[in-house]
């Protein structure tokens, strides 16, 4: 598929979102206000079983645990090692960032946006990947092939009249370039 008809789909699928999260994340980094809490720790885990109709015992069925280990994690004693986070992901959905309470904000590594699990990319085969958002990596492929690319797509699309284009373009050009897909 020639690039064109790769940026067209792109732009056509993704564009809006993509603008909408980015500039919400510059409103945020711009002036330090946070926009949302994290839940507890112990409390993620419970909620997500709960949500999804599992008792404790379908739960460690499902990642191959005991009840009490569920209950454990739940209480906040102990917390599932990382093969029993990737069961755990996949059972829920939810990146393991978000089984862990959200402990570090995931940038994205290709353009710089706060990742969430609605925007975070997908390996193949259908895992999270928390490197990038799902506008630079998509079906285990990058979108965008050079810096300048990704550059000149947010400054067209994020320009406003109160962010300029001479703006957008000076902040995206100090950000990718330190980001680690980039470098």
């Amino acid at each position: 598929m020639g690039l064109r008809r790769v940026s067209v789909k792109i732009l056509n699928r993704f564009s809006e979102e993509f603008i909408t999260k980015h500039i919400a994340y510059l409103i945020v980094h711009c002036t330090g206000m946070e926009v949302k809490g994290t839940m507890e720790k112990n409390n993620v885990i419970f909620e997500l079983r709960k949500k999804s109709g599992l008792s404790q015992e379908e739960l460690a069925e499902k990642v191959m645990v005991t009840r009490q280990a569920v209950s454990r994690w739940e209480n906040g004693e102990t917390v599932p090692n990382t093969e029993t986070l990737k069961l755990l992901s996949r059972v829920f959905d939810v990146s393991i960032n978000t089984l862990l309470g959200s402990p570090r904000q995931l940038i994205c590594q290709c353009c710089g946006m706060p990742l969430e699990d609605a925007t975070t990319s997908r390996e193949p085969d259908g895992d999270f990947n928390e490197e990038y958002c799902k506008w630079c990596y998509s079906d285990g492929e990058f979108t965008y092939t050079s810096k300048e690319q990704l550059i000149d797509f947010c400054v067209e699309h994020m320009a406003t009249e109160n962010w300029p284009a001479e703006q957008v373009r000076a902040h995206m050009e100090a950000v990718v370039p330190k980001l680690k897909h980039w470098k």
